[in-house]
């Protein structure tokens, strides 16, 4: 953190200037953040669908609007760009993350209370920090070694898709052979290939996770190696993909880290469930282990006086949101809920344990589907209905989700490769058209009562 952010921070903690949160909003790849931090935005500028925010329902919110983002190297988050596709006349989902972006949203607030009226009204700014989902997968390898990851990697990889070509480069290689370029770029697109299928078909522990999203880094050596055995370590390909392996970590995750996780008051966690529940068990293990590790890089508990003064900023508040509520009807949303809370639960006590505060909801930013009732095989089934991706309207029912987590995570965890006793399935659903009404921001499911939670504290 610069003199300029220390400044900032000792101001703030004076007094002296508007108070600031900063959100962070997290996600593996599908999670849903783009659309997130849209319907966020759009649901705190007009408040009408907002009853859970006290602040917007007692009125203590008198004003919203846009501001430029304060940091002037990210660039802005393209709210009025994503708004427009999921809310215009042909409503499609927009791109995902692929950069950094932020947003900053002011309120004017006139605080309730004893003393409310002799304080007058107050400025409050929330700042909004998007970043990849894939490039959270790297803040586990700041703590390991080349060899560490490397084992780490090559232990669970067997099976995955794309796999068995890389293995077999793998286990070509002459241990006494010299480096050679070309070759190394061989196997680094190899097992980046594998990457590539591993997250289409749902594996959540893909690293390293530029490799996934390099953007300017694309061709550099920083991004061109790949997990070797032990029994390679004394070659000069592995030496040198050590070399790489250590620049990695200082030049890109690092910086990542510093100027971005480590600036967060409150962070949300978003988690796709049901798409890992839908690709099997492997996926859903592979998401729980992988959220663990990146929740273990936050640093979690409320900071003291001194140092808020300072800027040393720890995450007050964590959300774990299981995404895509609207796909289930309601009366299965307390067990999605139950399911993204069990599969955070050591990240969870951690945080609980450091002074954080945590909550599990079962959230869509945006509604796609409305409830309905369907008749099949002599049973009535809570179903949902919506407009597929190809035009068609469907009612569908994805199946139970069990009311004990445990009946999810075990199997998971000791290794199984298929669900025994159920068939989960998933659809995918367009946004509805014709969503916005004056005064109110896109439907939604439970978004009030996560801005409640995020942020209602400081309104």
């Amino acid at each position: 953190m610069g003199l300029t952010d220390t400044a900032d921070s000792l101001m703030r903690g004076l007094g002296l200037s508007d108070p600031v949160i900063r959100l962070g909003v997290t996600g593996l790849s599908r999670a849903g953040k783009t659309v997130f931090i849209t319907s966020l935005v759009a649901n705190l500028l007009d408040r009408g669908r907002m009853p859970g925010l006290r602040a917007a329902a007692d009125g203590t919110i008198r004003a919203a609007w846009l501001q430029p983002q304060p940091d002037d190297t990210v660039p802005r988050f393209d709210f009025e760009r994503h708004l427009a596709a999921l809310t215009g006349p042909d409503p499609h989902w927009p791109e995902g993350t692929r950069h950094v972006s932020q947003l900053r949203l002011s309120l004017r607030v006139q605080p309730r209370g004893l003393f409310g009226g002799l304080r007058g009204m107050q400025t409050l700014h929330l700042d909004i920090v998007d970043y990849p989902g894939e490039w959270l997968l790297d803040l586990r390898m700041m703590e390991l070694s080349f060899a560490q990851w490397s084992a780490q990697v090559l232990d669970r990889i067997g099976g995955r898709p794309g796999a068995q070509p890389f293995l077999d480069a793998l286990g070509r290689l002459d241990p006494q052979a010299g480096f050679d370029e070309p070759s190394a770029q061989r196997l680094a697109a190899s097992y980046t290939a594998h990457l590539h299928r591993a997250r289409d078909a749902g594996h959540a522990d893909t690293t390293p996770g530029r490799f996934l999203l390099p953007g300017e880094l694309e061709g550099s050596p920083a991004l061109t190696f790949a997990p070797l055995t032990e029994a390679q370590s004394a070659s000069p390909l592995y030496r040198e993909f050590r070399r790489r392996f250590d620049a990695y970590k200082s030049r890109v995750v690092r910086p990542f880290f510093r100027d971005h996780f480590a600036r967060i008051d409150r962070q949300v966690v978003l988690v796709d469930v049901l798409g890992a529940i839908h690709a099997g068990p492997p996926a859903v293990q592979d998401m729980r282990r992988a959220m663990a590790d990146i929740l273990s890089a936050f640093r979690p508990g409320r900071a003291g006086w001194l140092a808020q003064l300072l800027g040393t900023r720890r995450v007050e508040r964590i959300l774990f949101a299981a995404t895509k509520a609207d796909h289930l009807h309601h009366l299965q949303h307390p067990r999605l809920a139950a399911i993204v809370t069990a599969m955070l639960r050591e990240a969870r006590d951690r945080a609980d344990f450091q002074g954080a505060r945590t909550e599990g909801l079962a959230i869509a930013a945006l509604r796609t589907t409305t409830e309905e009732t369907i008749h099949q095989d002599g049973e009535d089934l809570p179903a949902v209905r919506g407009t597929l991706m190809d035009g068609r309207q469907a009612a569908f029912y994805p199946g139970e989700l069990p009311e004990n987590p445990a009946a999810l995570l075990a199997p998971a965890a000791e290794g199984a490769t298929r669900w025994l006793d159920g068939d989960y399935a998933v659809m995918n659903f367009a946004p509805a058209p014709d969503t916005l009404r004056p005064g109110d921001g896109p439907p939604h499911i439970r978004m009030d009562r996560a801005a409640e939670f995020l942020i209602g504290d400081r309104l």
